[in-house]
């Protein structure tokens, strides 16, 4: 075994594609963007259940409101990104790229 980094994937067409290395970029910050923004929806969730069973104060609610729109701030741009990311991999398929 040697201690070189192996070669790309036969598979990979052109690993040094701007577009394609553009597109992981996408890929990648849609996935921590949906996973903050899950994330933050089950906070609101859990907030939520304790401010239920113990009382809604001010805190409690403000915390709430506060993980539901940085959530969605978050998530809806994560969601369209990756659903265009799955689309243009799907284009370059079908094309033969």
């Amino acid at each position: 075994m040697t201690d070189e980094p192996s070669d790309p994937a036969p598979n990979d067409p052109a690993p040094n594609d701007p577009v394609l290395v553009r597109r992981a970029l996408v890929a990648r910050l849609a996935a921590l963007g949906q996973r903050i923004g899950y994330a933050l929806f089950a906070v609101a969730v859990v907030v939520f259940f304790v401010g239920f069973f113990a009382g809604f104060t001010t805190a409690v609610v403000t915390v709430i409101v506060a993980c539901l729109a940085v959530g969605s701030v978050a998530l809806a741009p994560a969601i369209v990104a990756s659903y265009a990311v799955k689309a243009a991999e799907r284009e370059d398929r079908e094309l033969g790229r």
